[in-house]
């Protein structure tokens, strides 16, 4: 297919006697999910670079306990045997941001960035994205405002900003998109971070939202130029959603590279649940409540001989950078959760009880502020086997190893889709919105294919 995506080399088991330091950024993209979905409800595996095991895992919600104190985030962490591979230990780091009511979310500045070139007329582009963002404006209140922006050809002014209280205007200037010519990408960008700039919101949410097949085909639009072009406005306090449609042609490379660096974060748009999702039930992502978040593990090496973190590929960062307020990072949105996940082997193969394993900090920085902050975490490891954990790390284990198995990787172990079925099935507890028992069907997809 036309689609493009950037390889993934897998992180490796790396020795502690070698560098006992690892540091990377996190990721709040789920976008390789939902992906990965439209593959699987079509009877196709999914090509396997559009599997970033750490979207799959942050795809869904955990049920991590919300910061009580002045910091916006809380952190948690836990440790026991790893399942595909029973005598290494398996650790997970998981990080909440806070949750804000909806009464009190500041005001939002908002701008939709949609493409209408020809490429996107059929059902699950345009009309989907519509759709989409009918439920958007639904959740506005009277304080945000919201203008839309079209590129194909040239970049055009669709709706000024207008107060969200005018839902019929706004919904009727939606009404009015159609798709034909050509793909300005980096034009229409340009437009709507102006605009976005021009109706400023500060101490508010201000942010650009594009909606695309990613396929920019006019302008500069080499990745490495769109993606200066957003850093200098990131660093205007402008944050970035990206939305990916579509198939046959969906550039998950450039929109994935893009929502990195612009302070953003990317998701794929399958159906119109999906849209539910992105849009209401976790509407709070919107509002970026820490940016720049970074984690650095420091193992000990006389109880760990080695360790591999388990996705994250394009977000490692070198150690020093940890400490740099000048390196991108990560945003974490309000009440979401991130979740990332460790497999150690143990030194002398023995039992590491009562000894420190390894040590976590944690820099962000508040969303206005440019100086970051930094946070501890010490997680004993109390010799738990994997049925003694949580359910929250028995079924982050279970996403994790399906996107091992899916990408075939050399590091999946001793599994099976039955398998995987089985750990998940007995994980579902905390599931609001049925993503959990759906991904149940998922992964008996993948095993009859």
């Amino acid at each position: 297919a036309g689609e493009n995506y950037n390889e993934i080399v897998e992180n490796p088991f790396i020795l502690t006697t070698e560098e006992p330091t690892s540091t990377f950024s996190i990721d709040a993209d789920g976008a390789s999910f939902s992906n990965a979905r439209r593959f699987l409800n079509n009877n196709e595996l999914p090509p396997v670079d559009a599997i970033r095991t750490e979207e799959l895992v942050n795809y869904f919600n955990y049920d991590y306990e919300a910061p009580s104190g002045t910091h916006p985030i809380a952190l948690n962490g836990e440790v026991s045997s790893c399942p595909w591979a029973p005598t290494h230990r398996l650790v997970r780091i998981g990080i909440k941001g806070k949750e804000i009511p909806e009464a009190t979310l500041p005001p939002s500045n908002m701008v939709l960035l949609i493409d209408v070139s020809g490429s996107m007329s059929s059902e699950d582009k345009l009309p989907l994205l519509k759709e989409s963002f009918k439920l958007f404006v639904d959740g506005l209140s009277g304080e945000d405002r919201l203008a839309i922006v079209t590129y194909a050809g040239q970049a055009g002014l669709l709706l000024p900003s207008t107060p969200g209280s005018e839902k019929a205007a706004i919904k009727s200037a939606i009404d009015k998109l159609g798709a034909g010519g050509s793909t300005a990408g980096a034009q229409g960008i340009l437009t709507a971070y102006e605009i976005a700039q021009e109706y400023f919101i500060q101490g508010g949410n201000n942010r650009v939202i594009v909606g695309t097949d990613g396929d920019f085909n006019v302008g500069p639009s080499s990745q490495e130029e769109l993606v200066s072009l957003i850093e200098e406005k990131r660093d205007l306090g402008i944050f970035l959603t990206v939305l990916g449609v579509g198939t046959g042609n969906l550039n998950d490379a450039m929109l994935e590279q893009i929502a990195n660096n612009g302070n953003g974060n990317y998701e794929y748009i399958d159906n119109l649940e999906q849209a539910k999702k992105v849009f209401i039930y976790e509407f709070g992502k919107f509002y970026t409540v820490a940016k720049d978040v970074k984690v650095q593990v420091d193992f000990n090496p006389s109880v760990v001989h080695s360790y591999r973190l388990i996705g994250y590929e394009n977000r490692l960062l070198e150690n020093e950078d940890f400490e740099n307020d000048q390196k991108d990072a990560g945003e974490i949105g309000a009440g979401q959760s991130i979740t990332a996940l460790y497999e150690i082997v143990p030194a002398n193969g023995g039992s590491i009880l009562n000894v420190p394993t390894f040590s976590i900090d944690f820099r962000y920085k508040h969303p206005d502020e440019e100086a970051s902050a930094l946070l501890n975490l010490e997680v004993p490891d109390d010799g738990y086997t994997f049925s003694q954990a949580s359910e929250n790390m028995r079924f982050a284990a279970s996403v994790a190893s399906f996107g091992l198995l899916l990408r075939d990787s050399a590091y999946k172990g001793e599994t099976s889709y039955e398998q995987i079925r089985q750990w998940a099935s007995a994980a579902v507890g905390f599931d609001p919105f049925g993503f959990r028992q759906e991904f149940l069907q998922l992964v008996d997809k993948a095993a009859n294919l």
